[in-house]
């Protein structure tokens, strides 16, 4: 069973790893790709000013820096 680790830094400098267990066996590729799907569907990404482009959390409470699985 695999693990996807989702990296969050939230406003106040905080970084979170949220970890989210995925309900099959899986291999590398396919959780990575899931890790896309998932990251696209908890964010919004918007383009700013002055290189603050992102992928903003739907919640408000910061942003995705990555992900790996583990």
């Amino acid at each position: 069973m695999k693990t996807l680790v989702i990296l969050v830094l939230l406003f106040d400098g905080t970084l979170l790893q949220e970890k989210v267990i995925l309900p099959a066996v899986t291999n590398p590729y396919n959780c990575l790709n899931y890790g896309r799907m998932y990251v696209d569907s908890i964010t919004t990404y918007k383009q700013g000013k002055n290189n603050r482009n992102g992928h903003y959390l739907n919640d408000k409470r910061g942003t995705v820096q990555g992900y790996y699985c583990e």
